[in-house]
């Protein structure tokens, strides 16, 4: 069992910048991929980003591109989620997650933390 603890959300302005972390505990998430998911209100979880357990490859979904960039620290066992120029659209619930891919939907993945809002005004 997997148990991750999301932190660092908040509330910034268009244009600021939020890095919430992810840290895994228990059985550790070795090997594991680790992603960030989103979810508005009244809207899907979507996908934001993943890492794999080396860190040589990431994946990012076009809204975020040039804009996020995810990193991880074995030695901690946490996932960072780096936040630059926040959008307005960019409200809303984020989750990390992790297992055995690199699938960028929510099913794929055993392993959810409770989440951490992320509000951005314009």
């Amino acid at each position: 069992q997997v148990t991750l603890v999301e932190s660092g959300g908040g509330l910034v302005r268009a244009g600021g910048s939020l890095s919430p972390a992810c840290a895994a505990s228990g059985r550790t998430a070795s090997g594991y991929s680790m992603a960030w998911f989103r979810q508005a209100p009244g809207k899907e979880r979507e996908f934001v980003t993943v890492i794999s357990w080396s860190g040589s490859r990431t994946s990012y979904a076009d809204s975020v591109k040039g804009r996020f960039t995810i990193s991880r620290d074995n030695s901690k066992n946490t996932v960072y989620l780096f936040m630059n120029n926040l959008k307005p659209e960019d409200t809303a619930v984020y989750y990390c997650a992790a297992d055995w891919t690199m699938e960028v939907v929510p099913s794929a993945y055993r392993y959810w933390g409770q989440g951490t809002q992320v509000t951005v005004s314009s």
